[in-house]
């Protein structure tokens, strides 16, 4: 994809110099100009092309942020948010230039109500950093996208994870955030109460709009305790489509697994070597259970019996700390797992979710397109809830393999559409999925510009992306 195909308005040079030299007026060091810096902050995991900001500005609390948006607002330039840069779809460009607002020095904890299992956090803080801090309270932040994120951008993009299954998603877990809108003024979305009546879902707007519509300044975030007992195990499989009835069984009798992750044979394979694991090189589940002692050991009974009958390999399944810590690892690491297959290539990793009824349909369609292709794709997902991703490795330096590979991942996210699915389960739009969001969403791109309008009149917030 070249640069002109997502640029959506020229620079303005001189406007953006006249904000910066405000900036470092007002701030001194915390406005970077380097191009080092303008690069790291414009990076991205896919194969996009950076679009440098002009400028990278450290807030480091909300009043640094309103000063900025008031000063990029007074003068029409780009204000890009900025966490720790791990999203998947181009959403830390800059097509337009601007300034990066960076949040990561907004890292407090302000708040733990342990007695009503939540906590308020700037948006800097990552779910690591929130973890460690509540290790001795006996809560955890259960949300777990795989990287260390940040929060802030965790609730932009609406993100996921690995116990998304059990604990829901990020829109879930936001009871309220504070947001700067494009007046240079901040706005408080909700209370800490678990249910509220009260008018417009403000939270759940700004939770998924990829720093379009405002930035986030703080979250109130609801928590879980840590259960007594922890149980992860593993099942491999002769074939994909196998796996994944497996896992609808599972899904459709209730069983209330924590987690349940899909890897088919090329990423178990890819973890072996990476990770140095020795899974047989087929289909393999792996999954984790929470609870007392008794729930667990019935609920890996029940999952033993399902695999058994869905041609699985004994369930080998262990609560040792360390075993599971092991498994983990090798499961967050699938990513760079893959890329290890083929060094010499880049990776676009990309995403679809479908009802859960008709994920094996949808997988199997398509590692049919995969191999008709002669795509080197391993696929791991987020089976529980329907979701699955592909790593598909390729030349981003050759014209006709990036045309292959664009029109194979808009085959993808409309075969997930034509389900009853989404294009994205948990990436978002950013620059990569505008091509497909208007065929899901429809009539409705109207309300959702409609309402960029309203609250962004003049554009400023994170132009290029979505829409």
């Amino acid at each position: 994809m070249a640069i002109e195909d997502v640029q959506t308005r020229p620079r303005d040079p001189q406007a953006a110099q006249e904000v910066i030299d405000l900036l470092k007026e007002r701030f001194g060091d915390k406005v970077q100009t380097g191009e080092a810096f303008r690069a790291q902050h414009a990076h991205t995991t896919t194969y996009l092309p950076a679009q440098l900001p002009d400028a990278v500005f450290f807030a480091e609390s909300s009043e640094d942020v309103k000063a900025a948006v008031r000063l990029c607002a007074e003068h029409k330039v780009p204000v890009i948010p900025f966490g720790t840069g791990s999203s998947l779809e181009g959403q830390v460009n800059a097509p337009e230039g601007g300034i990066c607002i960076d949040l990561s020095r907004m890292n407090r904890v302000l708040e733990v109500n342990a007695e009503d299992l939540d906590c308020r956090v700037e948006p800097g803080v990552t779910r690591e950093e929130l973890n460690d801090y509540l290790r001795d309270t006996g809560l955890f932040f259960p949300i777990d996208p795989g990287a260390n994120a940040s929060l802030g951008g965790m609730a932009a993009t609406r993100a996921s994870g690995t116990n998304a299954v059990r604990y829901g998603t990020m829109k879930d877990v936001v009871l309220a955030l504070t947001v700067v809108t494009a007046d240079g003024e901040e706005i408080v979305t909700g209370r800490r109460a678990r249910k509220s009546s009260a008018g417009y879902d403000l939270t759940r707007l700004f939770v998924g709009a990829e720093g379009t519509l405002g930035i986030i300044t703080s979250i109130t975030l609801k928590l879980a305790g840590i259960p007594e007992k922890i149980a992860g195990g593993v099942s491999s499989f002769e074939t994909l489509e196998d796996a994944c009835n497996a896992v609808i069984m599972t899904i459709q009798m209730g069983i209330p697994v924590a987690r349940i992750e899909l890897l088919d044979a090329l990423q178990v394979k890819a973890c072996n070597a990476y990770s140095g694991l020795d899974f047989p090189e087929t289909p393999l589940l792996l999954l984790e259970f929470h609870g007392s002692e008794e729930a667990v050991a019935m609920q890996s009974a029940q999952f033993a019996e399902i695999a058994s009958d869905c041609g699985g390999s004994d369930f080998v399944w262990t609560a040792n700390a360390e075993e599971r810590t092991k498994l983990w690892k090798a499961r967050h690491s699938a990513y760079w797992a893959g890329r290890a297959l083929a060094p010499e290539l880049d990776g676009l990793s990309t995403d679809v979710c479908v009802p859960i009824s008709r994920l094996a349909d949808c997988v199997r369609e398509t590692q049919e397109d995969v191999k008709r292709e002669g795509i080197l794709a391993p696929v791991v997902g987020h089976a529980g809830d329907g979701n699955f991703h592909l790593l598909v490795l390729f030349d981003k330096n050759n014209p006709e393999e990036i045309a292959r590979v664009e029109a194979f991942t808009t085959r993808l996210a409309e075969r997930a559409i034509a389900m009853g699915g989404t294009a994205t389960g948990e990436h978002g739009v950013g620059q990569g999925k505008k091509r497909v969001v208007g065929q899901e969403i429809g009539a409705a791109v109207s309300a959702m510009r409609a309402i960029k309008q309203a609250l962004d009149p003049d554009n400023i917030f994170n132009p290029g992306k979505i829409f």
